[in-house]
């Protein structure tokens, strides 16, 4: 069951990133000259905060599963 919830993290976070991405390259093909820079800086906000996010929730699965994981008692 821990396995299969560090997976779906693991997605969400390349998830968040790719967002962080799309974010960006929709802004750089914008047409509108005037809304450019600041909407290439807004993605590339976005992408640090998705990086930023992706690795926080990466931590916070992987301690929650060393958690468990040694929890777990030993066979003999």
């Amino acid at each position: 069951m821990v396995g299969m919830l560090q997976i779906v993290t693991y997605l969400l976070c390349v998830y968040l990133i790719f967002k962080g991405v799309e974010i960006y390259q929709i802004a750089a093909m914008s047409s509108n000259a005037e809304k450019q820079p600041g909407g290439k800086r807004l993605g590339a906000c976005m992408i640090v905060i998705a990086v930023i996010c992706a690795i926080a929730f990466w931590y916070l699965i992987d301690s929650q599963a060393a958690r468990i994981a040694g929890d777990v008692p030993k066979l003999p």
